[in-house]
């Protein structure tokens, strides 16, 4: 390993610059892993192994068990170069307040793209306009890839989907869903093969009453606007989730949620 202890070294900015600037992790096609529990699912969770570039490892965390076993696996594959930090520099890269000692970076993966119409594996999928919280966007992945969901498209105005806090908020969820970045969602449902659900609060159907056992695309919306007329008008059928409180709204990860996983109850009973 090639030990770091200075913070203007290549690897150390291109770190720092990549975790807080979307606008450079598009134009490098790169991104940050943060600890064990991501770099693992970007090794063995995905039907291809996303094998980082680079590896950032504390001094004290390179005796950790589990870390030596990842760096043991990029060894391997011969891929990624290895970089030791020393502990106060590692602290200024973490992302976080208390570091996990182990940071990668990786490219990030692009998913084919096939028009929809003629993708048949494509029968469970969301379309999601406009989500601005990377917690939310991360836990929505979580929930997609948990329900089975196989592609997700985000309109060009969300969240950034390969930020370090949509990352830590999916827990792996990337590496197991089709991720397309950048899309017309109305082109999306113009060639989707199934029935395309809109959510809106105000829709006299309501989710439980639809039969979600065909081919189904969900479209969820802006957190505070919800979606656009235009996607509205695109959608098949507009439902919503019964609410018999009294609060507004729902979160809009919990609103997926809901969703989701009733389709995954009226596919399997």
């Amino acid at each position: 390993m090639h030990l770091i202890t200075s913070r203007e070294h290549p690897v150390v900015k291109q770190f720092v610059k990549l975790q807080k600037s979307a606008q450079l992790r598009k134009k490098c096609g790169a991104t940050i892993l943060d600890g064990v529990h991501l770099i693992h699912s970007c090794l063995f969770t995905a039907g291809t192994p996303v094998v980082p570039n680079y590896l950032v490892v504390s001094e004290s965390g390179q005796n950790n068990k589990e870390i030596k076993s990842l760096l043991e696996v990029c060894i391997y594959h011969k891929e990624t170069q290895v970089f030791l930090v020393i502990d106060s520099l590692f602290q200024r890269i973490s992302p976080v307040k208390t570091p996990t000692g182990i940071l990668a970076q990786i490219t990030i993966p692009e998913p084919e793209k096939p028009p929809i119409s003629t993708n048949r594996d494509s029968i469970f999928c969301v379309l999601l306009e406009a989500i601005q919280d990377p917690g939310n966007l991360g836990t929505i992945l979580r929930s997609a890839a948990a329900a089975n969901v196989t592609d997700i498209y985000l309109s060009k105005d969300c969240a950034d989907a390969w930020s370090p806090k949509t990352l830590r908020a999916g827990m792996g969820a990337h590496f197991l869903l089709r991720i397309h970045t950048d899309c017309n969602l109305v082109e999306i449902v113009r060639h989707f093969r199934g029935q395309i659900l809109a959510t809106s609060p105000r829709a006299p159907k309501s989710l439980y009453q639809s039969d979600l056992t065909k081919p189904t695309a969900f479209i969820f919306g802006n957190e505070g606007a919800g979606l656009s007329n235009e996607i509205l008008r695109a959608a098949n059928e507009i439902i919503s989730i019964p609410m018999p409180g009294k609060t507004e709204s729902l979160n809009a990860a919990t609103a997926v949620t809901i969703c989701l996983f009733e389709k995954v109850r009226q596919d399997i009973y």
